[in-house]
């Protein structure tokens, strides 16, 4: 009587597996799930980026930071500047993909900033306006007075936009051109700064245009003797829309270039501080560039 019973249990238990295994077969050969309009949220995350550089394109051609918004949204991301900001370093990294970083980079700028309003989108019309930016805020901007940027749009009417970072002119054939990726930068000043103790020495990089107005969205490279890295400006918009800075290896030496095209400015080092006491502490390279 045991017997039977105990047979009878184990039928029951191969008979869940085999159907199980029957099933998982099934689903994944012969009629496998489909997913039919599902939330970008849901998405692997390779094309997660995909979206996100689409979007960064579609803002980069058109403005609307409304729309760029609300579509990052559908990411359901805990901290949208962050993966944007994240993914624009990934493609510098991976494949010097500097167009899509930018672009991205630039996307990243505009919403950390400050919430979009609707006044900041830009409707594109039936022809594109050319966009040209006007920043009235100081050097040293900060998260409560970025208020002041504004973005002048030249088209039959003319109307001030808040809120917006520099935009590239979009060329008939639809490719964004970036005018600032291709000019050349100078070198204004050069000093070392002792002012607050650090607990690592980096470099400080601060890019104007040639209104004087911070440059964000500008290509720093900085290369050393085994390695390179590539950042871009206004990524850290709570310190200006120009500002980057990158963090030094006191054993290496290093040189840095604004744009592919740039100058390279070489032996740059660590800066040693010494406090009034005596105690040693690391320092920072000033370094600011602009166009003449």
């Amino acid at each position: 009587m045991n017997y039977s019973e105990d047979r009878g249990a184990w039928y029951l238990l191969t008979g869940i597996i085999v159907g199980a295994v029957l099933g998982i077969v099934y689903t994944r050969y012969f009629q496998p799930v489909r997913y039919v309009d599902t939330s970008p949220a849901a998405l692997r995350q390779d094309f997660k980026d995909q979206y996100r550089s689409l979007i960064a394109a579609s803002y980069l051609a058109n403005g609307d930071l409304v729309r760029a918004s609300a579509r990052l949204d559908l990411l359901q991301d805990s901290d949208t500047f962050r993966a944007l900001t994240e993914q624009a370093q990934r493609a510098l990294a991976r494949d010097g993909a500097t167009t899509e970083a930018r672009s991205l980079g630039l996307l990243a700028i505009a919403l950390g900033q400050a919430a979009p309003g609707p006044g900041q989108a830009i409707t594109q019309a039936s022809r594109l306006p050319t966009v040209t930016a006007a920043l009235s805020t100081p050097s040293n901007l900060n998260n409560t007075d970025q208020g002041n940027s504004t973005l002048t749009v030249h088209q039959q009417d003319t109307q001030t936009i808040p809120e917006s970072p520099e935009l590239p002119v979009t060329t008939p054939n639809g490719i964004p051109e970036t005018p600032l990726s291709a000019e050349s930068f100078v070198m204004i000043s050069m000093s070392e700064a002792c002012d607050l103790p650090l607990s690592a020495p980096i470099i400080q990089v601060e890019v104007s245009d040639r209104s004087g107005n911070p440059a964000p969205g500008v290509l720093v490279i900085v290369t050393w003797v085994g390695g390179e890295e590539r950042f871009f400006t206004g990524l850290k918009s709570e310190k200006g829309l120009g500002y980057a800075d990158f963090t030094l290896n006191p054993e290496f030496v290093y040189s840095l270039r604004i744009n592919e095209n740039g100058s390279p400015l070489g032996n740059i080092s660590a800066v040693r501080c010494t406090s009034d006491s005596g105690e040693p502490y690391w320092g920072a390279v000033l370094l600011k560039f602009g166009l003449q």
